[in-house]
């Protein structure tokens, strides 16, 4: 549960770095709001294990799986993916109400 919340909170900070990575190239450029996608912002971090996990999907998975599914992935706004994964993940890790039944 904790564990859960925690890697929530990381995948939430990461989204916020990502959105104020766009929001300010927006504010750089006059091109208006500009939105990174995940596969953009993989590549310019480290473009060899991009390459790698392509050839791995195609290779050991089916090409099938890497062409049209995660490229549609890797589309996603950086900060659209992680926001959405870190409040997923939070949601599960979330504290639950104890629920008392009283049956006579």
């Amino acid at each position: 549960m904790v564990l859960l919340r925690i890697i929530g909170i990381w995948f939430l900070l990461v989204a916020m770095v990502a959105l104020t990575v766009d929001g300010t190239q927006s504010l750089a450029t006059s091109d208006g709001w500009v939105a990174t996608p995940l596969g953009q912002h993989w590549f310019q971090l480290h473009a060899a294990s991009l390459n790698t996990f392509q050839a791995a999907v195609e290779r050991h998975v089916h090409p099938y799986l890497w062409d049209p599914m995660l490229l549609n992935l890797l589309q996603i706004p950086t900060w659209v993916l992680f926001g959405g994964l870190g409040l997923l993940i939070y949601w599960l890790g979330r504290k639950r109400r104890r629920l008392e039944v009283f049956s006579n």
